[in-house]
């Protein structure tokens, strides 16, 4: 039994770690020892260490064949301007340290790195052009990980859009009545439910190609206004209200704007065909009506 190391242990790691323990040997890499105690009550093999303390790291040189990846790049509040993931470079750091490499790397990255393409449906070819400084940071990220690549190991990256579920939709947002952009001035939204993204994430881990992304995104391609429609229309909730983008803009915080300033429709062909995955949710509003009948479960 091979071992496999997670890192970056939050819901989607939370949603694979059933899949995975009867395949792999399992260790997570937790920054909080307050959650060991989860983590190996799930048949997981807890390892407390922070990728922010490169010291710390020295536990899992040699110790997985396997990776997956998916703690995010810091925000670099001190520096907001810095487009570097220091994180993705001490832990390959860390899995470099012996002779032992680890033979597969899967990555969750972002979409957010092509940039805003003018609601254009594009592929994995399309050329990075990343605005914010998130963004940056991931681009970098993937730029680390293709160079390891280079060393024989295989490195497959997932680049996500906007990762949705029961407890991830924007239902206070819609609540709040915060505005989003009229229809004449929207942009195309993209979308993947968290359970297919974890799903996704083990297909890389078995069928992924070296030094390959992938579109991780569903079916569907809709504008973001409609998306938000769709949510308050199930949740019986009023719309939205439309505005222009300046208006907008003014009314909420610049992290939300960013999401809200780039337009892309992703092709996910590269996905079905290379990773034979049959998605759970093919298209957002599947996954909305699944969230819908979970909520009435719960009350």
């Amino acid at each position: 039994m091979q071992n496999l190391l997670i890192v970056g242990c939050g819901d989607i790691a939370q949603r694979l770690l059933p899949r995975l323990r009867r395949r792999y040997r399992v260790f997570a890499l937790l920054r909080d020892s307050g959650q060991c105690a989860f983590w190996r009550e799930h048949g997981a093999v807890p390892i407390v260490a922070d990728l922010d303390q490169p010291a710390s790291l020295r536990r899992i040189t040699g110790l997985a064949q396997l990776v997956i990846h998916l703690a995010p790049p810091p925000e670099a509040k001190n520096r907001p301007l810095d487009r570097r993931d220091p994180r993705t470079k001490q832990l390959l750091a860390a899995l470099a340290r012996q002779a032992s490499l680890p033979q597969r790397i899967v990555y969750i990255s972002t979409s957010g790195v092509y940039g805003d393409c003018h609601g254009e449906r594009i592929d994995e070819t399309r050329r990075l052009r990343p605005t914010t400084a998130r963004a940056y940071r991931r681009a970098d990220a993937e730029r680390q990980l293709r160079a390891f690549g280079q060393r024989g190991v295989v490195v497959s990256i997932l680049r996500a859009p906007g990762i949705y579920a029961a407890d991830r939709l924007p239902i206070e947002r819609l609540r709040r009545g915060l505005p989003v952009l009229r229809a004449e001035e929207d942009v195309f939204t993209n979308h993947i439910h968290a359970e297919d993204l974890a799903n996704l994430t083990l297909a890389a881990l078995r069928h992924g190609r070296a030094n390959r992304t992938y579109n991780a995104s569903d079916d569907s391609q809709m504008a973001m206004g409609d998306y938000f429609d769709l949510i308050a229309d199930r949740f019986g909730l009023p719309h939205p209200p439309r505005l222009t983008r300046q208006d907008v803009q003014a009314g909420i915080s610049p992290q939300q704007w960013s999401f809200m300033n780039e337009s892309r429709r992703l092709r996910n062909d590269r996905l079905k065909n290379e990773l034979r995955v049959r998605l759970r949710y093919p298209h957002v509003r599947d996954g909305i009506e699944a969230a819908w009948q979970e909520t009435m479960k719960r009350c």
